[in-house]
């Protein structure tokens, strides 16, 4: 079997992914076996905590590259595990000085106590630290071996991850499209219904006037009205936050990693909703700023695990 070392770069092919996901990779490599399991969750940066045997800790870095390459944002845990069936990788020894110092004791407490038990190879093996068995000493071609088998693993475990974080980000996308459109439609009869504000205004202040037995100045009506209007009006908050949603559909079909960015515009429309809301002298339309705040933080909780 050769392995050249090559990898698909899911980035090629990039889109909208979950954080979190479980992927494994396994693999019999020259009668090596590697085992790599990736475990994901949402995190602000890319935060890597490899668990892997000590004599691999040489590929360590090697590891991380792979996997970032694969994997931009989330918090991971990563368990290594390895077994070989090749007879040059493992190298038995005997402490003789400690072999030689359970010997003589168990000598010593035979003739201490007048025991007739025989002393045999397999007493003195059971104990502690008597035979060593390392793994650590590979030639230069089982280096080159363990390398690639063991990036081999990593490599399958990230494909797996990504598969599942794409599937769980499909569902994201499904569930954020659907609440965008809801907001754009809210939007909508917002933008409708802003002109008449200033009209029921005037409607509702002349038929106050006019319960009142008094003459009133038209003039003074005409500045009310219009300093009322000028307060009450929604049109940059409208015209921003058709904006924002233009951007966030366009995220939708991004080929790069666009939480952070979705997280960043979220906000701002969290601040045109507020801002809308306060100026908004309307029944209908706190009403409908009231329901699109509340599908916006749907989408903000939905963004936190986007990668």
């Amino acid at each position: 079997m050769v392995y050249n070392g090559s990898h698909v770069n899911f980035s090629e092919e990039y889109n909208m992914r979950s954080m979190t996901g479980y992927g494994k990779g396994e693999i019999d490599y020259f009668n090596r076996k590697f085992s790599v399991e990736i475990r994901c969750v949402n995190h602000r940066y890319l935060d890597m905590n490899i668990r892997i045997p000590k004599f691999l800790l040489r590929f360590e870095e090697d590891m991380k590259k792979i996997i970032s390459s694969y994997i931009n944002r989330g918090k991971m845990d990563v368990y290594v595990s390895y077994s070989s069936y090749v007879q040059s990788d493992v190298s038995i020894t005997v402490n003789t000085a400690i072999s030689d110092a359970y010997c003589n004791a168990l000598k010593e407490i035979s003739e201490r106590y007048d025991l007739s038990d025989k002393i045999t190879a397999s007493n003195i093996a059971n104990f502690n630290n008597v035979i060593d068995i390392s793994t650590e000493d590979f030639d230069k071609e089982a280096i080159t071996q363990v390398k690639e088998g063991l990036l081999k693993a990593a490599e399958l475990a990230c494909e797996s991850i990504v598969q599942m974080r794409q599937k769980e980000g499909d569902v994201l996308k499904t569930s954020i499209k659907e609440k965008l459109d809801i907001i754009k439609n809210n939007y909508k009869k917002i933008e409708e219904i802003a002109p008449t504000v200033a009209k029921e205004y005037r409607a509702r202040l002349e038929s106050k006037l006019n319960e009142i037995p008094i003459d009133f100045d038209e003039n003074r009506l005409l500045t009310e009205v219009m300093i009322f209007s000028d307060k009450a009006c929604i049109d940059e908050e409208i015209t921003r936050m058709n904006s924002h949603l233009e951007q966030m559909y366009r995220m939708l079909d991004a080929t790069e990693p666009i939480g952070k960015k979705m997280d960043f515009l979220i906000q701002e429309m969290v601040r045109e909703a507020n801002t809308t809301g306060s100026k908004s002298n309307n029944t209908l339309i706190t009403t409908l700023v009231v329901d699109t705040k509340n599908e916006i933080e749907k989408i903000r909780e939905q963004v936190q695990n986007i990668e």
